[in-house]
């Protein structure tokens, strides 16, 4: 993945940006959930508690029978209702980019960082590239998403202000950066 720090940070531990992408919520009715390996429309599902990648998109599992698909940013509704027409007959879809903020935290400090208020263990013997969970942080529901590169915080836009505020003083003594929002392409070389 292309991600890395802009130069400026090269000295520092962690950066933090916004993302600015779509999300949707592909949940499906036609295949086991416990069968999340099956494709739908194309689309490789990452199975339970993963991060799956495909030609322009990201696939989190966070919810069994559900997946958050990230690309980048469309005319509105536009990318919901090109997969609710992939999907039909096997799934349906919602567009989450209005309700989810995502957030990208990257840098060598990133796992010490977040430690000081994350109920998970992101070790990364525990918490790997290609890793996906829901946790509290910060008294907000988030969505993890470790890459080999950075990591993904999604959580909803009404409490991302205050994610990030908390995020700006949990890791301001791991030397946090933060840097002008990116885009999807920018994030994941698409």
């Amino acid at each position: 993945m292309p991600v890395s720090a802009p130069e400026p940070t090269t000295a520092r531990g962690v950066w933090l940006s916004s993302c600015d992408c779509d999300v949707v919520e592909l949940s499906t009715y036609a295949l086991a959930a416990a069968d999340a390996r099956r494709r739908v429309a194309g689309l490789e599902l990452a199975p339970f508690g993963h991060v799956g990648r495909g030609a322009g998109h990201l696939v989190l599992s966070v919810r069994p029978g559900r997946w958050l698909l990230m690309t980048t940013r469309a005319a509105s509704g536009a990318t919901a209702s090109g997969w609710a027409a992939a999907v039909a007959g096997q799934g349906a879809v919602v567009d989450l980019s209005s309700a989810l903020a995502v957030l990208v935290l990257a840098g060598p400090r990133l796992r010490e960082a977040l430690a000081r208020g994350c109920r998970l263990d992101l070790a990364a013997e525990e918490f790997a590239a290609g890793r996906a969970a829901v946790t509290i942080m910060a008294q907000v529901s988030v969505t993890l998403a470790m890459l080999p590169d950075c990591l993904l915080l999604l959580t909803p836009s009404s409490t991302v202000q205050h994610l990030r505020e908390w995020l700006t003083a949990t890791a301001a003594p791991f030397g946090l950066m933060s840097v002008s929002g990116v885009s999807f392409t920018d994030v994941f070389g698409e």
